[in-house]
């Protein structure tokens, strides 16, 4: 790589190339020689803006989840058009899926991660959100609504193949099947108090 190139292109070169290779072989199947020449960089430079494998993973995935939160807005008063709208990004972007299964695979049954945090105060704001749009305060109960939101919208994407079994051809109509979870959060919520949810 030409000597001029920046630190920051640098260690975009190597968030792009990781992405690629933790997606298609997960934390433990990665390699970082891979990772280096896919980004046009000595595998040292690795080393020097991530310090290991594993903490250049959470800079992968914190990168990726970035990109997710800039492009979906809250759940608020609408929480079946935000599942909606997640679940077509996650169609999108199979390779955010993939990692998230990796990471879910590697890290079982660990407390959480170290530069976890953001992540911590991002789904409590989603919480906060959905709760709002529901006339509630947020609580554990709101928590764990948002973690099944996430999860319908997630799924078709994560179990394709269940869905093949399943459905038979009916498994690549992708909208059909976003439109039937979007209805099936619409049904299950409460309306918030003193109105109605829009769709």
């Amino acid at each position: 790589m030409a000597p001029n190139v920046s630190t920051a292109a640098t260690r975009a070169a190597l968030l792009d190339a990781a992405r690629e290779e933790f997606a298609a072989y997960g934390i433990a199947g990665a390699r970082v020689d891979r990772i280096a020449e896919r980004a046009g960089v000595n595998k040292e430079r690795i080393y020097g803006h991530f310090g290991n494998k594993e903490k250049l993973f959470d800079a992968v995935i914190t990168e990726a989840l970035d990109e997710l939160t800039t492009q979906i807005a809250l759940p608020g008063a609408d929480p079946a058009a935000y599942v909606d709208r997640l679940s077509a990004y996650y169609a999108d972007h199979p390779e955010l899926v993939r990692l998230l299964m990796w990471e879910a695979l590697n890290y079982r049954g660990q407390e959480l991660l170290p530069g976890q945090e953001s992540r911590v105060e991002r789904c409590a704001r989603k919480n906060a959100s959905l709760a709002e749009g529901l006339g509630q305060e947020p609580s554990t109960s709101t928590a764990r609504t948002m973690f099944l939101l996430t999860g319908l919208a997630l799924l078709p994407a994560m179990l394709p193949q269940l869905a093949r079994i399943m459905l038979g051809e009916e498994a690549s109509a992708h909208e059909d099947m976003r439109e039937h979870v979007a209805a099936f959060v619409a049904a299950a919520l409460p309306t918030p108090k003193g109105g109605s949810r829009p769709r």
